[in-house]
């Protein structure tokens, strides 16, 4: 059995919705469109047309700059939709279940509760920073055990799921479960995509988004790369005309050579921001913890979480509380230089000498 045997079989045979046939330099009549453009319509393809059922070019350009074949690709408003695709597709409210580590991104559990799931979470220990048990993970899975999320490198933690763990996790749990991993950050790592292994593994799906290296968070625009199979089947469920005309366009843009490598320099700008910021952290008084990362962001924890965030929102920087979860820890997301130093200051006129 292929992990595609483990999606909802009522949703096995679903066929995708059946859209108006479009042909250049035909006239339509046959969609219900307008037959005119809007007066504000400034872009390449007219506004009042459907766009494609499903963007043909933008996954083949995500499909190059990802390094997966476009087959094995969908494109989605972002990994958020991926990640609600995926438990609609593989969870039986009242029955199935997902499995996360502790602390992760909330929109797991999230989509597995709207969707009448269970979710299981494993513990991360700060103290070992945050490395994720592949043993422990296992010992939680149970027959029922659907997905299991690794978010690599981990949002809050910024801890990366090292190559060797995800080779075993992907080995042992097999068809078991489908191992879905998150790299909204990896270009920040260092490290090589998981991408490269949907060949081997046939139990591995991979998200990625355009939300952080490319700056695009507001087109809302990633991707789900796994079997051809599980894809035919997110593609029958995912809504029809999904991706709009105008983030279509702007994404295509985004994806120009040019703008790939402007990219590239500006995560090379943030990843040397991130290690001057953690080192400056980590010589104030009042900072207990820094915990490595591979992420735009990085965990600490101070002496007093509500007093820091809320000092530094008094000057006009808004940082995350993670208190609820994890004491007195606080996640910094890597800004500007000048926003950088600003932060910086902040933490200066706090106590604690900062040098």
């Amino acid at each position: 059995m292929t992990i595609a045997g483990l999606v909802r079989a009522d949703l096995r045979a679903l066929q995708p919705y059946e859209a108006a046939q479009q042909v250049d330099d035909t006239i339509r009549l046959n969609a219900n469109e307008a037959p005119w453009s809007n007066t504000a319509d400034r872009f390449r393809r007219p506004l009042n047309r459907y766009p494609e059922i499903r963007p043909g070019n933008l996954a083949r350009q995500l499909g190059e700059y990802f390094a997966c074949d476009p087959s094995r690709l969908l494109v989605t408003r972002g990994s958020s939709e991926a990640i609600d695709l995926l438990t609609r597709a593989f969870c039986r409210a009242g029955s199935d279940n997902i499995l996360t580590i502790a602390p992760t991104f909330s929109m797991y559990g999230h989509y597995a509760m709207v969707q009448g799931a269970a979710q299981r979470t494993v513990a991360t220990r700060p103290e070992r920073d945050f490395e994720i048990d592949v043993d422990a993970v296992l010992e939680a899975c149970d027959e029922r055990t659907r997905l299991i999320f690794v978010c690599s490198p981990n949002n809050p933690t910024g801890t990366l799921m090292p190559r060797p763990a995800l080779r075993e996790l992907l080995e042992r749990r097999g068809e078991q479960s489908a191992i879905v991993v998150d790299e909204a950050y990896i270009e920040f790592s260092g490290e090589p995509s998981a991408v490269e292994l949907l060949e081997e593994h046939s139990n591995l799906i991979v998200l990625r988004t355009l939300s952080k290296a490319l700056a695009y968070a507001g087109a809302r625009c990633g991707a789900v790369m796994g079997p051809v199979e599980v894809i035919r089947i997110l593609n029958a469920i995912q809504a029809p005309y999904a991706m709009s005309t105008p983030v279509v366009e702007c994404v295509e843009d985004a994806l120009r050579r040019s703008a790939i490598d402007e990219a590239k320099g500006r995560v090379a700008e943030i990843v040397a921001e991130r290690e001057r910021l953690m080192s400056a952290m980590s010589s104030f008084s009042f900072v207990e913890t820094v915990w490595p990362s591979a992420a735009n962001f990085f965990l600490m924890r101070v002496d007093d979480g509500n007093a820091v965030v809320r000092r530094a929102r008094d000057e006009g920087i808004l940082l995350r509380d993670f208190g609820a979860s994890l004491p007195d820890c606080i996640r910094v997301t890597v800004g500007s230089k000048a926003e950088n130093d600003r932060l910086l200051a902040t933490f200066a006129r706090m106590g604690g000498d900062g040098s």
